[in-house]
């Protein structure tokens, strides 16, 4: 069955068919939340937000776009308004910097320690590799981030980010030449697979 057909369904009242959706979407949802977000615990309301959102909304979705991404669109809109939320928090609470809470997430591009030193260079190229990331622009670093999270296509980026594909595909290029420029001149050695 189709998302069209299970759209369908559901608007007539179908509680099976929206959650046949929610399966079928619900990593998409989340990676993109988590991307927008950093932290599971934070991608897994805003996951819950968006789907409730969808399911309320449900007679909008006009079919201009797929379904998936226009799920995602409403996904990340949830994350980046809780993203907002968290950062006056913790701006009030902590006096931290808002990105703090997703080095989990940043510190994950390059993640593989065989030996011990490895293991420390590891540890370094990672911090090196959020503090790159966190220097970007929002619209570098947002549009890196979902990239990196692996659920969404250019046209589903262009679409969540309102952006064309022309610029997402420029924003993410841009935003690895400048975390590759920043480890450069910090003293890494990196091959360029290592950030794509």
């Amino acid at each position: 069955m189709t998302d069209a057909e299970l759209v369908t369904q559901a608007r007539q009242g179908d509680p099976a068919a929206f959650s046949e959706l929610v399966d079928r979407h619900q990593s998409a949802v989340y990676r993109a939340a988590l991307a927008a977000l950093g932290s599971h615990a934070d991608a897994e309301d805003a996951a819950q937000d968006a789907f409730l959102l969808a399911y309320r909304r449900l007679d909008s979705f006009r079919g201009d776009a797929s379904f998936k991404t226009w799920l995602l669109t409403i996904t990340w809109r949830q994350a980046i308004n809780r993203r907002r939320g968290l950062a006056r928090v913790w701006r009030r609470l902590s006096g931290r910097q808002p990105d703090d809470e997703r080095d989990e997430l940043l510190e994950t591009i390059a993640d593989v320690a065989p030996t011990p030193e490895a293991a420390a260079a590891q540890t370094e190229l990672r911090r090196a590799v959020a503090e790159a990331i966190r220097g970007l622009s929002p619209r570098l670093r947002d549009t890196l981030l979902l990239a990196q999270s692996g659920e969404c296509s250019y046209e589903e980026m262009g679409a969540m980010l309102h952006a064309p594909v022309g610029t997402v595909k420029w924003r993410i290029s841009e935003a690895r030449r400048r975390v590759r420029q920043a480890l450069e001149d910090q003293g890494f050695l990196l091959k360029h697979r290592e950030l794509c």
